[in-house]
């Protein structure tokens, strides 16, 4: 009798701990299901975020583009040396640079989801002023009023672009970042057939696309302030929170980078900045076949971009920065000896694989140093910009002192850089290795 009571005892607390776990497993399915309903339409909601913000880095990089772009009109209307022209550059590209980093910290610590839209304002005022500037003076005005609206609008698009990633954080940076490169290379070829037959003044019709830049921004920053009153504030994931590595280390790893966006800025700024004076004076082209080129150039910019981000998501980053940086390094030391054809195949080339690395340094940086997306996109951003300026200048006063030429045969030496690559560490899932 007693080992019948007993059997049924331990049946009925069977039967009720099998209970109690379908119990559990039927609500945690019901809990699932619900998360899962929003989490699909949030990401649908993500992705049209994402092609939105890479839409207007290609419009916010088209305007900025326009004005290397018209250097050859402004040297000849206000009579610049090139020391001015890489003063114009200077100017446009340390107002951004000198911003980004202040911009990225502020927003780490209070987000403005609306800063994108009056950023994109002080851009369309700078534009519309460029087009109308009486004097130097106010040409360096209008290109400080650019570099401020890129100042705000890197840091925090490069944070929303994060946000609606998904987690595949470098196909989203590719993604945004090959907007801006597109837009990029779009510039010269719209200042090829509206500005140089128009004339200055009509730089103000590009004012229209920073309008339509800023009606789409303020619907993301409506997005930007919806997902953050809904997210819950929490601590970053165990994979985010740290990666291995001391402080000391952190620092070093950051200085090469930083070295490395110094080699790829720099050459970028003697292509992008002299790169139509290059063909103009060697080959004797016309401004509008030299623009094509420029055109060429940066449309392979924008196609290797795309490349990085999922390719150093898939065989890690580090891989993606060494072979693009050093890589291009036979490409450029040819380059100032070739024919015109050569020339411009080469300089494809080039764009192409020296491209994909910044998405892939940003990503890498931001895995570096969790937790602070805006100062970490702000710093790279502002050194890119920054790099930019100052190699346009140093670069413009050595072409007054020697050549154009001579100019492309040192700098076709700054890739070397690129061997500082192997002292990166592997970051696999937010560690060292």
């Amino acid at each position: 009798m007693g080992y019948k009571c007993c059997r049924l005892h331990r049946f009925q607390i069977t039967a009720l701990a099998l209970r109690l776990h379908y119990k559990e497993v039927s609500t945690q399915t019901s809990i699932d299901a619900v998360a899962a309903a929003p989490s699909r339409g949030g990401a649908g909601a993500a992705t049209r975020v994402l092609g939105a913000i890479s839409f207007c880095h290609f419009l916010n990089d088209m305007m900025q583009s326009v004005i290397p772009a018209v250097y050859p009109i402004l040297k000849t209307a206000y009579r610049l040396d090139f020391g001015q022209i890489g003063l114009i550059t200077l100017t446009s590209q340390l107002t951004a640079s000198l911003l980004q980093p202040l911009v990225g910290l502020y927003t780490d610590r209070r987000p403005t989801p609306y800063s994108l839209s009056v950023g994109m304002a002080a851009t369309l005022v700078g534009l519309i002023l460029l087009a109308m500037a009486p004097t130097f003076g106010m040409i360096l005005v209008a290109v400080a009023l650019v570099g401020m609206g890129s100042s705000v609008f890197h840091p925090e698009s490069s944070r929303v672009a994060r946000m609606a990633s998904g987690g595949r954080h470098g196909l989203a940076q590719s993604i945004f970042q090959v907007g801006g490169n597109a837009g990029s290379a779009v510039g010269p070829l719209l200042a090829a057939f509206i500005v140089l037959p128009q004339g200055q003044r009509s730089i103000a019709w590009f004012s229209a696309a920073a309008l339509v830049a800023i009606i789409i921004l303020t619907r993301v920053g409506h997005w930007y302030k919806a997902r953050r009153s809904s997210a819950p504030k929490a601590r970053p994931a165990a994979h985010e929170a740290h990666t291995g590595l001391s402080s000391r280390k952190v620092a070093f790893i950051i200085a090469i980078l930083i070295a490395l966006i110094f080699s790829k800025f720099f050459y970028l700024a003697s292509l992008s900045s002299y790169y139509t004076f290059f063909l103009i004076s060697k080959f004797h082209v016309p401004v509008r076949t030299a623009q094509i080129y420029l055109f060429l150039f940066l449309g392979a910019v924008a196609i290797g971009t795309i490349v990085g981000g999922p390719v150093g998501d898939r065989i890690g980053r580090k891989y993606v920065i060494w072979w693009s940086i050093l890589g291009v390094l036979p490409f450029t030391v040819v380059l100032p000896y070739v024919s015109l054809f050569w020339t411009g195949f080469l300089s494809v080339i080039i764009g192409l694989v020296l491209a994909s690395a910044f998405s892939a340094i940003l990503v890498y940086a931001q895995d570096l140093v969790p937790g602070k997306v805006g100062t970490v996109s702000g710093l790279f951003f502002g050194l890119a910009f920054g790099m930019g300026g100052v190699g346009a200048a140093m670069l413009g006063g050595l072409a007054d002192r020697t050549s154009i030429d001579f100019v492309y045969r040192v700098c076709s030496f700054l890739p070397v850089i690129g061997l500082l690559a192997a002292f990166l560490p592997n970051l696999e899932q937010g560690k060292a290795s």
